[in-house]
């Protein structure tokens, strides 16, 4: 399972947008961040109706990790089938980076390019949108719900730095608990660190991911 890839950093419904003039058509993309397909289908209504004057409003998205087909959605919009929505929707498959919609608008400016024309403009509208798009780290995270003796409290907070972790609730009685998040990968490496730091005395068990904005 990917744990930790790039994503738009793009604040909710915010786009990045370029634009290419091919053959008198201006194909205009916006691409933006999409965690789930519900985002995804928002973004993509929001653009439609800001352009209605537009030719076509081609779209496609992938709401997963990189390369992830589980959640992904694509429309040539009126374009010949096949030469839009599918083409777009490769470029997204193949990029570094997961989460993403991406509408191109096109104004048609009077010259057919053809369907191997289309394709091309389609997917070279997509590759040049993202060599500027802005990208931050997509984490994925793990929480971990962890008793140790009192004893051990000093030793285990020393760990945390070096797995990324933090302290998110704290709770003292008999032994000390604490719910702790990390990345997910992290998680084998902390927890065999925290048995050699506590002679195999500390309890750790998963627990349950929050919901989060992604």
């Amino acid at each position: 399972m990917t744990v930790r890839y790039p994503i738009p950093n793009l604040p909710g419904g915010a786009g990045h947008c370029t634009e290419l003039l091919i053959r008198r058509s201006r194909f205009i993309t916006t691409s933006g961040h999409a965690p789930d397909t519900e985002t995804a289908r928002a973004f993509i209504d929001a653009i439609r109706r800001a352009c209605p004057d537009a030719t076509h409003n081609c779209w496609a998205f992938a709401a997963g990790p990189p390369g992830d087909t589980a959640r992904v959605g694509f429309s040539d919009d009126g374009e010949p089938h096949g030469t839009a929505g599918r083409p777009m929707l490769t470029v997204l498959l193949h990029a570094p980076v997961g989460e993403t919609v991406c509408v191109v608008t096109r104004y048609f400016g009077g010259i057919k390019l053809g369907t191997g024309g289309l394709v091309r403009a389609y997917q070279q509208a997509v590759r040049e949108n993202f060599e500027t798009l802005p990208l931050r780290q997509r984490i994925v995270p793990a929480f971990l719900e962890v008793v140790v003796e009192y004893p051990c409290v000093d030793r285990l907070r020393r760990l945390l730095p070096a797995f990324e972790a933090h302290v998110e609730e704290e709770h003292f009685a008999v032994d000390a608990s604490f719910r702790i998040a990390l990345p997910r990968e992290h998680v084998p490496a902390f927890s065999a660190a925290l048995a050699e730091q506590t002679d195999g005395a500390a309890l750790v068990e998963a627990c349950a991911v929050p919901d989060d904005d992604g």
